[in-house]
């Protein structure tokens, strides 16, 4: 097998990882802008032999169709989201198979005839979140007859010990990319209604819940994104749902400490005037407390994602929880979130290179991703998924 990564940041260096360490993977070209740092990755690795190295400027279309030129057998496209459409495209064009772990965009959406023409599969939406959770409520939704309840839970949180910090987080994505989701809004269902949160309060109070993760403890919840893209992937009506919600958890404090600052117009979007220039306040914190908010040498971060689906099966109320939990491998130096994320899109690479997936077209984790397979892949690397059923009793 051929495989072709794009992007090796800090999940495509996990992804490369993964794909370096399987025996059913022959070639391997890994492309990043940043080609001294990639060559001194796989060099540090020994992976020289085992992986060839290429500069990519995604920008330029020309660099893009040369690498797909290449045939791989399935390309990862693990870089800004800003070309999700444009690697689509030239993959379809070219005849590779490609995996992604954004959310899926309109006009990649509108691929799917294209791809479905030319013989290609896109899995998109296939890392952590989105990704795991997805295959998780699409397991959920095969194994009841009917839904009335979907709560969603992802958190990437450093450990207890290593949040030392005032706002009891470290950055194990980007800081630019979260505080972007501490300003946009969100919708739930509550008692049978679509509610929308309004990004000015995301962390009052009376929107935050505790959530209790067994190895964790009391974790705090507050909305994060539209939920109504959650339930139109599996074919439900917002009106047939009693309750529904996307959450984001922290460690407790957390929201309280975000909430002043909000309160304080930190986090407006508008920019505030700075000697007669205009500064973006998100970003300015980005740049201000970033730095300072990074994960030492020995610190481990944590992901949890659970996604509570409740409903009937068989007549009688059920309610199925599915969760995993994962920590930084200080052996690797890999951390949760890049273990999660680009692992994933490498099982899904293998899965689509080995037909193990409906194509072609474009795909969604929720219908064509299987659960075990993945789980038991996810378990080969020392990820551990949970599957609990509640409210069922045997006949």
């Amino acid at each position: 097998m051929k495989v072709l990564v794009l992007g090796v940041g800090m999940q495509g260096k996990a992804a490369l990882h993964d794909l370096a360490s399987s025996l059913e993977v022959g070639d391997i070209v890994a492309a990043d802008v940043d080609i001294d740092m990639l060559e001194s990755y796989v060099q540090r690795h020994g992976w020289a032999g085992r992986v060839r190295c290429e500069r990519l400027d995604a920008s330029d279309p020309a660099a893009l169709s040369r690498l797909l030129s290449i045939r791989p057998d399935v390309a990862i496209d693990l870089l800004p989201t800003a070309f999700i459409d444009r690697v689509a495209s030239a993959a379809i064009e070219h005849g590779v198979h490609l995996v992604n772990t954004f959310y899926v965009s309109k006009r990649l959406k509108d691929l799917d005839e294209n791809a479905r023409r030319r013989g290609v599969t896109i899995l998109p939406e296939f890392g952590l979140d989105p990704g795991i959770d997805l295959v998780m409520l699409g397991e959920a939704h095969r194994s009841l007859d009917t839904i009335e309840e979907i709560h969603s839970y992802g958190a990437g949180i450093p450990e207890l010990e290593a949040a030392d910090n005032p706002l009891r987080y470290k950055v194990s994505w980007t800081f630019d990319g979260v505080l972007e989701t501490y300003r946009r809004p969100a919708r739930a269902i509550r008692q049978g209604t679509l509610v929308e949160f309004d990004r000015t309060h995301l962390f009052s109070s009376e929107n935050v819940h505790q959530v209790d993760v067994a190895g964790l403890g009391a974790l705090e919840a507050y909305p994060n994104d539209d939920v109504v893209q959650y339930v139109e992937a599996l074919g439900l009506d917002v009106g047939s749902l009693r309750a529904a919600g996307r959450y984001t958890m922290r460690w407790p404090g957390h929201c309280a400490f975000w909430k002043s600052l909000v309160d304080l117009h930190l986090l407006d979007l508008e920019p505030v005037i700075v000697d007669g220039r205009p500064v973006d306040r998100a970003r300015f914190l980005a740049a201000a407390v970033g730095p300072h908010i990074q994960y030492a040498p020995g610190e481990r971060d944590v992901v949890v994602v659970r996604v509570d689906v409740a409903g009937r099966k068989a007549g009688k109320p059920c309610r199925l929880r599915y969760e995993l939990l994962d920590r930084r491998d200080l052996a690797t130096g890999l951390s949760a979130m890049s273990r999660t994320v680009g692992f994933t899109a490498s099982i899904g690479a293998s899965m689509v290179a080995r037909g193990m997936l409906p194509g072609p077209g474009v795909l969604s984790p929720v219908r064509d991703v299987p659960y075990q397979p993945m789980v038991d892949e996810l378990g080969r690397r020392g990820i551990r998924v949970s599957r609990e059923e509640i409210g069922v009793r045997d006949a």
